[in-house]
């Protein structure tokens, strides 16, 4: 009788199971929407809660630089941008999402460019897109004023990989540059900006050449102006390369290094780590199939083209396209001899470089901070946020942080010795390997190739008989008419390739923010439920 009474004992599983079920769904969605917001916020490196318990006051500017140096002093405090803070677009609260909307929307001011065929030694065009205060003030294009005389600095600018004149952030630097008074010159790559290849050889991340005759050659049409020169991530890694290898034999006498990688080989261990890392690397290797296939009956002669069109990532496109251009023996190989982190202590000229830590492209483990530490010349800014090119700041993100800190070190290093000493090069002889000014239309860039420039130097012995080509303006017209309809069917097929960039892009974004937004729905329906039964 006893055991008839007892309850039978009851499996603590089942007790378990019985107790969860009488929860509602409600708080299940809800458990796991924080679980997934959590997980979010730690993998795509948001930071918006840190920023709103600051009050939206952003981080200090970390420098590094040699304090013994009298350079660096004397810059850093004139620089109040520099010894400021950085504070990101609320909205835009994530490497990702800054990143994303720079390659997206990009927020660029209009611009209209005039162009320049610069035709190299080796039968190669490089498009030189100039624009001037002019250009901006009144908003018409203009000739640029090619008098030896002019006195007016000119900042050359090396746009980041496949990047070019018309990239929002090369519009946004070359417009804030032109409306404070300078010329500005955006040297694009070869094969791009609308140009066709016209030789066998192509850009890559350690080609300097290209940069060193541009430079030579703008120094020779205006021997009395500074030089200034801004480069972009691959870009930035050209720059600083090209300053270190030349150490005091540059016509510059000042330099910015923007999200550069520094180290090629460290990057691209980062940018194959992680599954975010891994869509960034996604994009840039459609980028790179995108350029190939505009330059398709050059590339296809020299590489393998079916095993360029196959590559899954930037180092496979490297290994089938670049390295074999190159003549590198492997793609580790191309990485380290391109690096610019081999160059850094011979670097002198007064150079800024600016990275930021959350850099989802050029990670901050390649950042060589002894190098920059012990070169007199180097002036390391690091924020803690800004994504790749991007630090977006003002509520609007109408304005990029990095390009006002380049805009005012000029400032401070126009108004300084450094400069006159920095012009250790006399005026040279110019030479013949230079093309003919074409004038832009429209925003962006005017397309020509490189048989106007060949015409153009045919016909007028130099740069110097320019003025004689004004004579056969009407010919000249009609072979740009020509030239653009060219031109124009390889962008069109370069804009459907970047579609699937585009969409990769979008993707990030809505992945980044969505869990905000649930957040939101879910705090708007649980006060309306309860003013509803407050009402009732």
């Amino acid at each position: 009788m006893t055991n008839d009474c007892e309850p039978m004992a009851a499996n603590p599983y089942h007790l378990l199971f019985q107790a969860l079920a009488l929860i509602p769904i409600s708080h299940y969605l809800f458990l796991s929407l924080c679980i997934s917001l959590a997980f979010l916020y730690t993998f795509l490196d948001i930071h918006f809660l840190h920023h709103l318990i600051t009050l939206f006051r952003g981080d200090p500017v970390s420098l590094t630089y040699n304090s013994s140096s009298n350079l660096c002093r004397s810059l850093v405090s004139n620089s109040t941008i520099l010894r400021g803070r950085y504070s990101a677009t609320p909205w835009l609260s994530s490497p990702h999402l800054q990143t994303a909307f720079l390659s997206l929307f990009g927020n660029a001011p209009p611009v209209t460019y005039t162009r320049q065929l610069f035709l190299t030694l080796d039968g190669g065009t490089i498009a030189l897109d100039w624009l001037t205060y002019s250009h901006v003030a009144e908003g018409s294009s203009r000739l640029i004023d090619n008098s030896a005389a002019d006195k007016t600095p000119i900042v050359i600018v090396i746009p980041g990989l496949t990047s070019d004149s018309s990239s929002a952030y090369v519009k946004h630097l070359a417009f804030n540059m032109a409306r404070n008074g300078r010329k500005v010159v955006v040297s694009n790559h070869r094969g791009l900006g609308g140009v066709s290849l016209t030789s066998d050889c192509f850009y890559n991340a350690g080609r300097t050449e290209d940069l060193r005759k541009i430079i030579d050659h703008i120094h020779c049409e205006y021997p009395e102006a500074p030089l200034f020169a801004v480069g972009t991530s691959i870009g930035a890694n050209i720059l600083v390369k090209y300053l270190g290898e030349d150490k005091t034999n540059t016509h510059l006498v000042g330099a910015a290094a923007i999200c550069s990688p520094w180290d090629l080989l460290i990057c691209d261990r980062f940018i194959n780590r992680r599954p975010v890392q891994k869509m960034y690397d996604r994009v840039l290797t459609l980028g790179l199939q995108g350029y190939a296939q505009l330059h398709k009956s050059i590339l296809s002669r020299l590489a393998d083209w079916e095993c360029i069109k196959k590559s899954s990532s930037v180092r496979e496109f490297d290994n089938h396209a670049t390295r074999v251009l190159g003549k590198f023996e492997t793609v580790d190989t191309f990485y380290r001899r391109s690096s610019s982190i081999n160059h850094v202590e011979h670097v002198s000229v007064p150079l800024l470089c600016i990275s930021a830590l959350d850099d989802p492209v050029c990670t901050s483990e390649a950042i060589p901070w002894d190098e920059c530490r012990v070169n007199e010349n180097i002036i390391l800014a690091t924020t803690q946020h800004g994504g790749h090119l991007a630090f977006y700041e003002g509520i609007t993100a109408s304005s990029l942080w990095w390009i006002r800190a380049v805009d005012e070190f000029f400032c401070v290093l126009s108004s300084t010795n450094a400069v006159i000493k920095g012009r250790r090069k006399g005026p040279q002889q110019c030479s013949i390997d230079q093309g003919a000014s074409v004038n832009a239309v429209g925003d962006g860039p005017v397309t020509a190739t490189a048989n106007e420039a060949r015409d153009a130097l045919s016909n007028e012995d130099g740069i110097h008989n320019k003025k004689n080509e004004d004579k056969n303006s009407d010919k000249e017209k009609q072979g740009e008419q020509s030239s653009n309809a060219r031109v124009q069917g390889r962008i069109d097929k370069l804009s459907r390739r970047s579609r699937q960039s585009i969409w990769l892009l979008a993707y990030i974004a809505i992945i980044t923010t969505w869990p905000f937004a649930i957040s939101l729905l879910s705090v708007l329906k649980r006060r309306f439920k309860t003013l509803t039964l407050f009402r009732k």
